[in-house]
């Protein structure tokens, strides 16, 4: 993945297994608290990601779980993923220091006032 931007899922999905491993609906609302509600998923493009994270090697099959009649997969963050977190992590926060240092020599375009 560090070829490519990693997209905003993709970051909360890293992010929401960093603690835990988590089955796809506990990611899936992981993700909107961490995202303040920003990024929504819906279980089919959790799935598809998933499926992206784990051939990139950045997350990986946990366990599988019987519930309810039905099989719950739970995932973790591999080594690697914890790496290009981190490195995504990184390359975000000097985007946004960038863009602040050059707000900070124009209008803010949220208030319409210097800041």
């Amino acid at each position: 993945m560090s070829a490519r931007a990693m997209t905003e899922p993709a970051f909360f999905i890293l992010t929401a297994l960093i603690d835990n491993p988590r089955h796809g609906y506990g990611i899936v609302a992981e993700v909107a608290e961490l995202s303040q509600g920003r990024v929504q998923l819906k279980i089919g493009s959790l799935y598809g990601a998933l499926d992206r994270l784990v051939g990139d090697g950045l997350v990986e099959l946990d366990r599988e779980e019987a519930w309810q009649g039905r099989l719950r997969r739970y995932y973790r963050v591999t080594e690697q993923g914890r790496d290009a977190l981190a490195a995504e992590a990184h390359r975000l926060a000097a985007n946004a220091r960038l863009a602040a240092a050059r707000l900070g020599d124009q209008r803010s375009p949220i208030t319409g006032t210097s800041s």
